[in-house]
């Protein structure tokens, strides 16, 4: 992520001229020392007519140690100024809507007639082997499971830890909602689910191999009911239709999810329903918000190491220095 190089106080780059002010303003320093006694140094005076003075040594800096003192403090000053690589405010995915999925487990669902590396397996394994992945994938959204046969049930109610979606939908299997398919329930069931919720957006995914088989409530009434409570509803047939063992009522399917604003898909095997799968995150993405917090990488470390290691260097090399004058003057005292 491209970040942006900013000064937070970019008023302590006034502090730099300080060490400056604070020389021409504040008189050298000043050091006594014991003076040499003269023989007739009073005679030497009046001989001389010349007066007495006071007068002080000046100890002058060299070049390179001056030139690493201003380095020292160029280097503070920014510390001071707090220089940070500001990114742009990240990306959150956003709580935006209650997605259902209403799966019909009844005893059709157990024909061994769907594929899976080469094995033949239940319709229903198929199913909930792509389903698990497409669950993982929609971060962000509030998922709840309705399994249906001869009567529908809450298998997990609306929440954001998919984790536990999945592993509620793991411990499903065929059979037991009944051995019937009864379609209006399911969508009636899914309904009252979205009621008590408050989210806005509301969109049902409602899988079934069968046709309706139920009289307490058609399934394009109940798909009118879905309208009026602004659910939109995708409908996936399972299986061939016309094939031997397939009851699938693809028109009741198309007219639920063209009453809703949903589309209709027929998944004959297991690679069309990934497919489907994909073209639902499409029609569904994810919604995603900047977070308020902008990540800020602080780099003042930096200059203030650089300037503690260039003071532990200089002091270093001022206290070789000093060693060697006090070698260089012994051995001067030694050879008088």
């Amino acid at each position: 992520m491209p970040s942006n190089f900013e000064i937070a106080f970019p008023w302590a780059l006034f502090l730099l001229p300080l060490p400056l002010l604070i020389y021409w303003l504040f008189p050298p320093l000043r050091m006594r020392s014991a003076s040499l006694q003269l023989p007739n140094y009073d005679r030497a005076v009046a001989y001389t007519n010349q007066k007495t003075r006071k007068s002080s040594f000046i100890k002058k800096r060299g070049f390179f140690r001056s030139l690493v003192l201003v380095a020292i403090w160029i280097l503070i000053v920014a510390a001071l100024t707090n220089p940070q690589l500001v990114g742009k405010p990240e990306m959150k995915v956003k709580t935006s809507r209650n997605f259902l999925i209403a799966a019909d487990i009844s005893f059709s669902m157990a024909q061994e007639d769907w594929e899976i590396d080469g094995k033949k397996v239940r319709r229903w394994e198929a199913v909930k082997s792509v389903m698990r992945e497409f669950i993982k994938k929609r971060e962000g959204d509030r998922m709840g499971l309705i399994f249906f046969g001869s009567s529908a049930y809450i298998q997990a109610p609306f929440t954001p830890e998919l984790e536990t979606v999945n592993q509620m939908l793991d411990e499903a299997d065929v059979g037991m909602a009944g051995q019937m398919t009864h379609i209006g329930k399911a969508i009636t069931k899914g309904v009252g689910m979205f009621e008590k919720d408050t989210i806005k957006t509301k969109v049902m995914l409602l899988l079934t191999d069968g046709i309706d088989a139920g009289t307490d409530i058609l399934p394009l009434d109940a798909a009118d009911m879905a309208r009026e409570d602004s659910v939109m509803i995708y409908t996936i047939g399972i299986g061939t239709p016309g094939n031997r063992g397939s009851d699938l009522d693809e028109n009741t399917l198309k007219e639920i999810a063209e009453l809703t604003g949903g589309q209709y898909f027929l998944a004959k095997d297991n690679k069309r329903l990934q497919e489907i799968y994909a073209e639902l995150d499409k029609l569904e993405p994810m919604e995603y918000e900047e977070e308020k917090n902008k990540p800020i990488t602080l780099l003042y470390p930096y200059p203030l190491g650089a300037a503690l290691a260039l003071m532990m260097v200089l002091t270093f090399l001022l206290m070789i220095v000093n060693l060697l004058e006090s070698i260089s003057n012994r051995k001067e005292v030694y050879n008088e």
